[in-house]
């Protein structure tokens, strides 16, 4: 069974890398730690932290997608946002989908 909701990414600006934000408040490059919010509430909640952390220039171009939550792994519903949490779809040998870091999904499933 799964949870579908809003995930709240941004690129972090001392090395532009694409991070999401955890239920702790911190910005994580794993997917798998994002917080979901299922409720309107809890995702205005995400981007009123998203917006603190693009006023603080930890982050810049902070905003929600749609995501669903699987088996205990994060799962971006665009491909988009896939390709951006897995890095290049044409060189399977680069970026976290190489490294072995980005999560549980394929970016084309």
């Amino acid at each position: 069974m799964s949870e579908k909701g809003q995930v709240l990414t941004a690129n972090r600006l001392r090395d532009g890398e694409v991070v999401f934000l955890t239920r702790a408040g911190t910005w994580s490059e794993n997917i798998d730690e994002a917080a979901l919010a299922i409720e309107k509430e809890a995702a205005a909640g995400l981007e009123a932290q998203g917006a603190k952390a693009v006023a603080a220039t930890l982050v810049t171009g902070a905003y929600l997608f749609d995501a669903e939550r699987k088996d205990g792994h994060v799962r971006a519903l665009h491909i988009r946002e896939r390709i951006r949490t897995l890095g290049p779809t044409v060189r399977m040998d680069l970026g976290k989908q190489a490294e072995g870091t980005a999560g549980a999904f394929a970016a084309l499933d």
